[in-house]
């Protein structure tokens, strides 16, 4: 899995390209920890993501909570977009 994250005042934009699974799950969590404190707003690039296991979704939850809900998720395949609805979390966050 690759991570490229940009920020721009105070927002991140994290685009994620290849598998979030156990393996790599750590990997978004070390890039979310790593977050500058100015950041309030995250946006997630799903457009090269090809697969999310319940780590992934762990991270995704772990990254709302602690932007208190300012969390965008963009570029959802069909494929994640199903996990999205079958955990509920589609009603929960903000996926565009």
């Amino acid at each position: 899995m690759n991570i490229k994250k940009t920020v721009t005042g105070n927002t991140a934009v994290m685009e994620i390209e290849g598998w979030l699974n156990t393996q790599t799950a750590s990997e978004l969590g070390e890039a979310l920890e790593t977050l500058e404190s100015n950041v309030t707003e995250l946006i997630i690039d799903m457009s090269a993501l090809e697969y999310i296991s319940s780590s992934g979704l762990r991270k995704i939850v772990a990254a709302y909570k602690k932007l208190e809900g300012h969390l965008t998720i963009k570029n959802v395949s069909p494929e994640i977009m199903d996990v999205f609805n079958m955990t509920g979390l589609s009603k929960k966050l903000h996926i565009i």
